[in-house]
């Protein structure tokens, strides 16, 4: 009897804090389901499968910790966290219903960047009657009936529990039952802690990282942390941004003691075209069976357009390929990328007008982090007003955009010497989405022939990613189109290769394991690299033009653009280094190609 008694008073202590808070417990429950429900994007969606436990056991702890508390306190503590729970949940909730995206870094950056007058006009625009009806109102009025049952208002006084007796009776039930209770409690956080130990380990991993870039790396891991609720996704913004202002903090500081002793401005137009998801292996120029890139291939047959033979992208995320390209730091230097200038800011010094035209990194609101990693140091106002005069201000369904916007509005900013960099959405997935309906060429029975080993559906998504390449490759001329009578060399390069079914490899996109091997290698990190110059351009540098073809078939990664623009340019400055410029005599061909930093490119192919 002995042990019976102390097991139902362990099991009385387990329930207390669910029967002491019970009122709180409950609504938080219901609040944290609803908003996981309204945010669904499609009907047939699933809500995240450790919902349930994981919230019942985050509330049980909470509510532990709350009985921490003197009793006169606790009514206090739990109308403050009702309120912060609930204020968050309803601008996750409004951040859903107008721009179908929950609270998320680039969100938080918004609004940091966001005056007095910006946020009236927003209100004023957005904070409609209509909102009542939607899933706001639904968060408005939980929030509502739960103000009613805490204080028990005058006008609701048939709601009283003292004049109820079915919750009289519920009460003296709870009572009684605290064992029995305490032994459901105590089945279900079991349950629970066991399904959700590894989440929750990977969120305190997620805020031990050190970099934006770390924390973007490990949300492409299989089991990254799931920031199921409102408020983790608020307190996940908040470390991303605070992350992310540090590395801002550094780059003002190198880009403000940045300076240029001379500029020859031997190349007066210099265009840099960086492309998305292109992997080698899918381009005509290289050796693929299908005519992706006819319009690149023609401009090559004259001579003008000289394409790179070995050329590899230093990440296979776009994020981290911009801030290698983008800094002057290339992998293998001491320090980080954010520890040295941005080639487009040393442009500016030298004397040449610089616009940037994007049709990803833009700050929106429907961003995911990836965006937010690759784009906060380029839309941050001192570093963007730093590094570009003119930028483009919307983004586009399709890549045609960009060149309407540079035609309608930017080329007619351009000054004698001009440093223009486009940067395409190309062949990111989804493929179907990269190209106009109209301009579908390729089809599935394309491939039964060299492609017998894919079914249907595999070859379909095949023939969308080349007609991607296709498109892109008219994007591409179309560009060049609006330079090849003037005096102007352009570049080309993707961020990184991409993955459609290649050999027996069965998937798409990229692999973001830790672990490289050579199919990884050549499949994700092997780009196309080619320069076009003018006529006019060969003609006034023809001894450039001579270094240029050279080397063509010279080992080169993309993180050391920056030095090889600044010597098409004719920058002097301490920043530029003549080992890294493949143009140059003196550039170091056998420097270490570390994709992701840790793997030797050449070890894997030759190995």
């Amino acid at each position: 009897m002995y042990f019976l008694r102390k097991t139902c008073e362990m099991l009385a202590v387990v329930f207390r804090p669910v029967k002491d808070n019970a009122q709180f417990f409950f609504f938080m429950y219901v609040t944290a389901i609803t908003v996981s429900f309204l945010e669904l994007p499609r009907p047939d969606s699933e809500v995240y499968p450790g919902l349930w436990l994981e919230l019942f056991v985050d509330l049980y702890v909470l509510t532990s910790v709350i009985m921490l508390f003197p009793r006169a306190m606790r009514c206090y503590i739990r109308i403050l966290i009702s309120m912060l729970v609930y204020l968050v949940s309803i601008a996750d909730v409004f951040c859903w219903e107008k721009f179908r995206s929950t609270l998320n870094p680039s969100m938080l950056l918004l609004v940091g960047e966001t005056d007095s007058r910006e946020a009236g006009e927003f209100l004023s625009t957005y904070l409609a009657p209509e909102l009542l009806w939607s899933g706001v109102g639904v968060i408005l009025l939980i929030a509502l009936v739960h103000l009613i049952l805490s204080f028990r208002l005058p006008f609701v006084k048939w709601f009283s529990l003292k004049e109820k007796l079915v919750c009289r009776l519920l009460c003296h039930y709870l009572k009684q039952s605290a064992p029995i209770g305490g032994f459901i409690v105590l089945g279900f956080l079991v349950w629970g802690i066991i399904d959700s130990v590894g989440n929750k380990c990977e969120m305190v991993q997620m805020f031990r990282m050190k970099t934006v870039g770390e924390v973007e790396h490990e949300l492409t891991t299989k089991d990254c942390a799931q920031f199921y609720l409102p408020v983790y996704r608020l307190a996940f913004s908040v470390f991303s941004n605070r992350l992310a202002s540090q590395q801002i903090g550094l780059l003002i500081e190198a880009n403000r003691d940045l300076s240029v002793d001379s500029c020859s401005f031997r190349s007066p137009n210099i265009v840099l075209i960086i492309g998305e998801s292109f992997g080698k292996h899918h381009s005509q120029q290289y050796g693929y069976f299908m005519p992706t890139t006819p319009r690149q291939m023609e401009r090559q047959k004259t001579g003008l357009l000289v394409p790179f033979g070995d050329v590899v992208s230093p990440w296979n995320l776009t994020s981290f390929v911009f801030k290698n390209v983008f800094s002057l730091h290339v992998v293998g230097q001491k320090g980080e990328w954010c520890d040295y200038p941005l080639f487009p800011a040393l442009f500016r010094k030298a004397g040449y007008h610089v616009s940037f035209v994007t049709n990803q990194f833009l700050p929106k609101a429907r961003e995911a982090v990836y965006d937010f990693s690759g784009g906060f140091f380029l839309n941050n106002p001192e570093l963007s007003a730093a590094m570009f005069d003119t930028r483009n201000d919307r983004l586009h369904r399709f890549d045609r955009g960009l060149i309407d916007d540079y035609d309608n509005k930017l080329e007619k900013e351009n000054k004698a010497r001009n440093l223009i960099i486009f940067h395409l959405m190309g062949q990111h997935v989804a493929y179907h989405q990269r190209y106009p309906k109209n301009r579908q060429h390729f089809k599935a029975e394309d491939y039964k022939e060299r492609r017998p080993e894919l079914n249907a559906e595999r070859r379909a998504t095949l023939a969308e990613y080349d007609n991607a390449v296709l498109y892109n490759d008219s994007i591409v001329d179309q560009i060049i189109r609006r330079f090849e009578n003037k005096n102007a060399v352009v570049i080309y390069m993707p961020d990184h290769g991409e993955e459609c079914y290649e050999g027996r490899r069965g998937f798409i996109c990229r692999n973001h394991s830790a672990g490289i091997n050579y199919d990884l290698a050549r499949y994700e990190f092997e780009i196309p690299f080619w320069v076009y110059c003018s006529p006019e351009y060969v003609r006034q540098n023809p001894d450039l033009f001579k270094q240029i073809v050279a080397s063509r078939n010279k080992r080169f990664m993309t993180d050391a653009l920056p030095h090889m623009l600044l010597y098409l340019a004719g920058v002097a400055t301490k920043a530029y280094h003549a080992e890294y410029n493949i143009l140059s005599t003196r550039y170091n061909e056998h420097r270490e190609r570390k994709l992701k930093n840790t793997t030797n490119y050449d070890a894997l192919r030759h190995g």
